[in-house]
């Protein structure tokens, strides 16, 4: 696990939707009920990003902006520095570069077998752009720390990204590189940002079939989503075996979440945090590198969210129906004045889940958006589109 307190200070500022307080408020919650304590855990320290570990993503002008914008806290709009997503904060490249080095920190002791499973909660910013900050993302740290494990000789590296937006940063670092399998599970398009993610993009020349987007439509709810989870990602790690998986968490297709529009629960996302736990041993030989992402409901969802994250990639799921403790409902009531959920469940079950096999709905939303997924990119893996065969 990787952690310093110095990155709360990814901080866009107050009435930013992107609020620290999500991942302090995760860590507290973590020790809380002594995920950071068990005997199979670590966690470590990390050095920031330098200029040529973020090169290996974004173009040195970009870089160069950032560290100006930072210096200076004067916007820099050709750059994507100064709008109302990315405000520019004092010490932005810093704060940023520690970030992507917690990630690439993360994939090191994946890929050296220092550890079988690394995790930085603070992560997952998958939208920052080659040369441009983008949706609350200044360097993209999935990305970097893709590209360090491709410099370091892997061969097949997945990518899946379960946050209610469009992993495109991600997608774009790679979409001409048949290396690297991006897949995305997120909101359709044609309701959110960042306008990406459909079906037809698939991968570039010589890649196709590499960029997975499955675009879900508004009120998709646990099941359905879980529907759509299964009928793609299996059966496509399987073929792909990908040397190691990196996953992206975004905690923001909760239904509280303020800013999209679908329904799960923490009890839905705690699944999919199963399944690619189950995923990663099946697929990838254990190699699971996890980070966060959105999520915008700081109080309520991420804490729990990502504490049952840190917990399964531990190896010890916590059990839904356990209390939080007070001294963190207490820590929680001190930092933010609001009142702290009381349980890790939202009460939901989410054990019946109707698989792709079962049968395909032709009248579901959700059913002609897995099929228009599945017919996008199957065939380029030898995979039939209603079958898996």
């Amino acid at each position: 696990m990787l952690w310093d307190d110095r990155l709360i200070s990814y901080d866009f500022g107050s009435g930013h939707p992107m609020n620290p307080v999500r991942v302090e408020l995760t860590m507290a919650l973590a020790r809380e009920l002594g995920v950071t304590d068990r005997p199979n855990v670590r966690v470590t320290g990390f050095e920031a990003a330098g200029d040529a570990l973020l090169g290996l993503v974004h173009e040195e002008p970009y870089i160069a902006a950032v560290k100006q914008a930072g210096a200076t806290g004067r916007p820099d709009p050709r750059h994507g520095l100064g709008t109302s997503d990315n405000p520019v904060f004092v010490g932005m490249h810093d704060a940023s570069a520690l970030v992507a080095g917690a990630s690439v920190a993360a994939a090191e002791a994946v890929w050296t077998g220092a550890a079988e499973h690394a995790a930085n909660i603070s992560g997952g910013l998958h939208h920052a752009l080659s040369g441009a900050a983008s949706g609350f993302c200044v360097y993209n740290d999935p990305a970097i720390a893709i590209a360090w494990l491709l410099e370091q000789g892997a061969e097949r590296v997945a990518y899946v990204d379960i946050d209610v937006h469009h992993g495109d940063g991600v997608q774009d670092a790679f979409y001409d590189d048949p290396r690297v399998l991006t897949i995305s599970l997120h909101e359709t398009p044609r309701t959110l940002f960042p306008g990406t993610g459909f079906p037809n993009e698939s991968g570039g020349p010589g890649a196709k079939g590499t960029a997975v987007n499955v675009a879900l439509p508004p009120g998709t709810g646990d099941r359905p989503w879980l529907r759509a989870f299964e009928a793609t990602v299996p059966p496509l790690l399987r073929r792909f075996r990908p040397q190691v998986l990196v996953t992206q968490h975004g905690a923001d297709a909760h239904a509280l979440d303020p800013l999209a529009h679908l329904i799960l629960s923490v009890d839905g996302q705690r699944t999919a945090y199963a399944a690619l736990h189950r995923l990663a041993h099946e697929t990838a030989g254990g190699r699971w590198i996890a980070t966060g992402g959105g999520g915008y409901e700081l109080v309520q969802v991420v804490p729990r969210a990502w504490t049952h994250l840190l917990a399964e990639a531990s190896g010890a799921p916590i059990p839904p129906g356990t209390r939080t403790p007070a001294g963190w409902r207490e820590f929680v009531r001190l930092r933010t004045d609001e009142t702290a959920p009381q349980r890790m469940t939202d009460g939901t079950d989410v054990v019946d889940v109707q698989r792709w096999g079962d049968g395909y709905d032709p009248a579901s939303p959700i059913d002609q958006a897995v099929l228009a997924t599945r017919r996008a990119v199957f065939p380029e893996h030898g995979l039939d589109p209603m079958t898996d065969e």
